[in-house]
């Protein structure tokens, strides 16, 4: 069975919020608000994204929003910007020939050496469209939406 890459996304803050979710979240990587992450579909990481969906929405990204994502929001320890060097010198030819690998799930964002595993996102551009407080399928932006992310994501951006 092939692998797919998950864009993980903390919509809601932390009121509320019991300590075994904000434990799955801190595991997820989306510990604060507007917090994205990039995971695989492995039955570990569709537990904890069912246990914490009433915080967070996730789908399947594309190369195109993993790339922009990467260029404008990745960044390195002491906050540095990620650029085409540093990329060359983890041992890839460029920003999108990481992107593409990230999103086919060859290598994972935590096994990359001195890249921070997480994107902090700006709140997305013309606010949410539906309410933050129901699923996706029933008018809201809570749980699993599929190839709809990437419209969020590049809002976030």
């Amino acid at each position: 069975m092939e692998k797919k890459c998950l864009l993980v996304i903390r919509i809601r803050g932390t009121i509320n919020v019991s300590q075994r979710e904000r434990d799955t979240m801190r595991f997820l990587r989306v510990d604060r608000n507007n917090y994205a992450s990039l995971i695989d579909d492995r039955e570990d990481y569709k537990g904890m994204l069912q246990k914490a969906k009433d915080w967070i929405t996730w789908g399947e990204p594309d190369v195109e929003t993993v790339t922009k994502m990467l260029t404008k929001r990745g960044r390195l320890p002491g906050d540095e910007k990620l650029t085409e060097e540093h990329v060359k010198e983890f041992g890839y030819e460029s920003i999108e020939d990481l992107a593409n690998k990230i999103v086919n799930c060859e290598v994972g964002m935590h096994q990359i050496e001195g890249l921070k595993p997480f994107f902090r996102m700006h709140p997305p551009r013309k606010g949410f469209r539906k309410s933050v407080k129901r699923p996706y399928k029933s008018k809201g932006e809570l749980g699993y939406r599929g190839e709809t992310i990437n419209k969020l994501a590049r809002r976030m951006c």
